[in-house]
């Protein structure tokens, strides 16, 4: 035994100490950093790390993050247990304590933890799991250049690993990179095709630049290593692949075998997250109904509207909220989704002025949406307002993809409210962008033909040739 392992020192998988007399809690621990860095379901092992050894400070810290939406109490429980260690930790553990503490209880405060992990990543570059806490809390402020600013400080010292790659190329899509993502993406991948974050970022970006097939093709071929992953990645996986296919104009029966076989089965399994399968569902049905689809949908749809009249499924997350204000307006229960948008903006009044502040777009986009639901187009327009563009919305915690479904709801809006030269405005500038996406061509079409205009020739003539070709 070495020194340090006699005066209970030992290392984790980045090489950094951790005072612990358990070999077995730092192969936990070494577990539950595999979890998380493979979106895995079992992020859970890392309870029987803290249970190995009550008094490790990264045990408890790691314990605490992992409680704190589901178990409040026992978070706060975990925390306090870590603090009374810490004057034993090392100086990483103790780095992790600083940062973890901002995101647990009543206290807590995402732009301390941003300032916290970046000093913590500073001194300890190899720890990619608090670089994934960090960029999750990130996402959730709808700063994807904060992100890509703590990867790029991460990387340098992580070179060979695979996963900073993957890290590496969410932020520089979600900021419109799109061949500096994809060139990260693939790198990832190459290093380590079981990457189901690399995996899913190159799909990002074969969507976006409406390379449909590609994309499905790719998926698919992975998808066989998606088993194992967390009910968010899973679906979200497979959501992705629906909205390829609906994209490149796919029979509509392969988008619906998505949805029925990968996203809404994924409740079957017993450790699944609701929550995570609802919010994908919702997307996807969202897409299907401004597409004129609400025929085939409709039993799918009400079942979900049934499930949010159930206060308990309110405020997971806020894209959650606001997929759910457009199932329950749509289905005709006003009274709820009335409830359901109080209840939004009372969240928002409750908190400080700067989080209200920065909810405010949060607030706009929901009326609209819950306007939109109950088809009052004009209120819809009028909520949304005349410079409306869903990527602006980032800080509901959705990545462009999610958001983009808010920009369709938009088009129709505006063509729904008689605002057929703006919808030729906005969805001309959009077409510029993704030419090979043949909806945007049938809404073009749609608008000029609303104006009497010649161009719904051309571009009826675009969309019929994209019509078809993606998938035979």
């Amino acid at each position: 035994m070495g020194d340090e392992e006699e005066k209970g020192m030992r290392s984790d998988r980045w090489g950094y100490p951790v005072r612990t007399g358990s070999a077995e809690c730092v192969a936990a621990i070494g577990s539950y950093y595999d979890e998380v860095l493979s979106y895995g379901r079992r992020r859970s092992v890392i309870l029987r790390a803290r249970s190995l050894d009550p008094a490790c400070v990264l045990a408890n810290a790691l314990a605490a993050h992992f409680l704190a939406r589901a178990d409040p109490a026992g978070a706060s429980s975990f925390l306090a247990a870590a603090a009374a260690s810490l004057e034993n930790g090392s100086g990483y553990e103790k780095a992790v304590f600083r940062a973890v503490s901002c995101l647990v209880g009543e206290g807590r405060d995402e732009a301390a933890a941003i300032q916290r992990h970046f000093e913590l990543l500073k001194e300890y570059p190899k720890d990619l799991v608090s670089l994934n806490r960090a960029q999750v809390i990130c996402f959730y402020s709808g700063r994807p250049d904060l992100s890509l600013s703590l990867v790029e400080q991460a990387l340098p010292k992580n070179q060979d690993e695979g996963y900073i790659y993957g890290m590496l190329a969410f932020p520089l899509l979600e900021l419109g990179k799109m061949a500096e993502a994809e060139r990260a993406a693939r790198k990832g991948y190459e290093i380590n095709r079981l990457d189901v974050w690399s995996q899913h970022n190159l799909c990002h970006v074969f969507q976006y630049e409406c390379r449909f097939k590609e994309a499905v093709d790719f998926m698919e071929s992975c998808s066989s290593t998606w088993n194992s992953c967390s009910s968010f990645m899973y679906t979200h996986n497979w959501w992705h692949v629906a909205v390829c296919y609906l994209e490149g104009d796919s029979p509509l029966h392969k988008v619906l075998e998505v949805y029925d076989h990968y996203i809404w089965k994924e409740l079957e399994r017993p450790d699944a997250d609701a929550g995570e399968v609802y919010t994908n569902a919702l997307g996807l049905l969202l897409r299907l109904s401004v597409r004129d689809h609400m025929d085939f949908i409709e039993d799918r749809l009400l079942i979900l509207a049934n499930i949010f009249q159930n206060e308990s499924t309110w405020h997971m997350e806020w894209l959650s909220d606001i997929l759910a204000l457009w199932a329950l307006a749509s289905k005709n229960d006003s009274r709820k989704a009335d409830d359901l948008l109080k209840s939004m903006k009372l969240r928002i009044y409750l908190m400080d002025k700067k989080k209200q502040h920065s909810l405010e777009r949060a607030t706009k986009l929901a009326d609209g949406i819950y306007e939109y639901g109950r088809g009052n187009y004009q209120k819809a327009f009028a909520m949304l307002g005349s410079d409306f563009d869903a990527i602006d919305y980032k800080v509901i915690g959705a990545s462009d993809e999610q958001l983009d479904v808010f920009n369709e709801v938009w088009y129709d809006v505006l063509l729904k409210s008689g605002q057929a030269s703006k919808a030729i405005e906005v969805i001309g500038k959009v077409v510029k962008k993704r030419e090979g996406a043949p909806f945007l061509w049938r809404l073009l079409e749609k608008a000029y033909s609303m104006e009497g205009m010649a161009e719904a020739q051309v571009a009826a003539k675009k969309a019929k040739e994209l019509e078809g070709t993606y998938f035979k």
